[in-house]
C-alpha cells in the first residue's frame, strides 16, 4: 500500500510508527487527530467508518488511530482512560480532546482547528 496517505485514517501498530507519523504531524505544521481506540468498544467501531469518512474531505488533516491495547505506553502518555478518545495536536502538543464517538463534537473540532492552520 505506497499509494499516498491522503485522505486516510493511518494506523500506527508500533511505537516506531507512531514516533514517525507524530513527526510528520509536527514538521507540516497540519492538525493531527488521533483516534485511541479499541478492538472490543462498541463505540470505537460506530465511529471508524465516520473518521474514515472525514479523512476522505480533509487531506489537510493527519489522522491516526492508536489502539490501545497495542500501544499501552501512547495510550498512557495522552492519559487516555475511555475509548474512543480523540486528541488533537499542532505542533506535537494537545490543542483539544474529545471522549467518546460524538460525531458532531468531532467534525467541529476539527473544523475549528484545521482552519485555524496557517497556509503559509
Amino acid at each position: 500500500m505506497a499509494s499516498s496517505e491522503e485522505g486516510q485514517v493511518i494506523g500506527c501498530h508500533s511505537v516506531e510508527e507512531w514516533k514517525e507519523q507524530h513527526q510528520k504531524g509536527v514538521e507540516s505544521k497540519k492538525l493531527v487527530v488521533i483516534d485511541f481506540t479499541a478492538s472490543w468498544c462498541g463505540p470505537c467501531r460506530f465511529i471508524a467508518p465516520i473518521l474514515a469518512d472525514f479523512a476522505k474531505k480533509m487531506p489537510d488533516v493527519i489522522f491516526l488511530k492508536v489502539d490501545v491495547d497495542e500501544l499501552k505506553s501512547v495510550a498512557e502518555e495522552y492519559k487516555v482512560e475511555a475509548m474512543p478518545t480523540f486528541v488533537f495536536l499542532k505542533d506535537g502538543k494537545e490543542v483539544d480532546r474529545i471522549v467518546g464517538a460524538r460525531k458532531e463534537e468531532l467534525l467541529a473540532t476539527i473544523t475549528k482547528h484545521a482552519s485555524s492552520v496557517s497556509t503559509a
